[in-house]
């Protein structure tokens, strides 16, 4: 190196961890569903994942919401086929329930915490693929100029 510090990767909300800590929610209640069925489950404990994944999905979004510069041209196209394929597979599994005859309160819960998933899974993958695009208008880090040498640009001032 000829001195210069590298800069540092733009920093983040933990979008992802909060995804994926949302998602282990709905899948431990899946789990714990599934240890029961067919017979019907206490949904006690069931229901409080649910919330907690729900609340955490709903902070994700409004997160995701306030990220500015974005690449939401970007978030937007991955977001949409991700989740044209996960609104697909949650009718499958939906539909496989009821094939089951899981009925009443505990399709109900089973319903809502595929479409937790189906709405985590996408905005996850959108955001880890957003995240590392160019912004139109500003400044990306570590752009060679014609020296070779590194022009260091601070994301969020657009300072050198």
């Amino acid at each position: 190196m000829n001195g210069q510090s590298l800069p540092t990767e733009r920093r983040f909300p933990p979008i992802a961890e909060v995804a994926v800590v949302s998602m282990a929610f709905v899948i431990a209640g899946g789990v714990y569903l599934g240890a029961y069925f067919p017979r019907p489950a206490p949904l006690a404990p069931v229901v409080s994942l649910l919330i907690a994944a729900g609340v955490l999905l709903v902070i994700n979004i409004v997160a995701v919401s306030r990220l500015k510069p974005f690449a939401w041209e970007v978030f937007f196209r991955v977001a949409g086929w991700a989740l044209l394929a996960y609104i697909v597979i949650t009718g499958l599994i939906a539909y496989i329930f009821v094939l089951d005859h899981a009925r009443g309160t505990m399709l109900v819960v089973l319903i809502l915490m595929l479409v937790g998933f189906a709405v985590n899974v996408p905005l996850l993958l959108a955001f880890s693929v957003a995240r590392y695009q160019p912004v139109d208008n500003v400044p990306v880090d570590n752009v060679p100029v014609d020296n070779g040498s590194f022009n260091v640009v601070d994301n969020v001032t657009g300072e050198k």
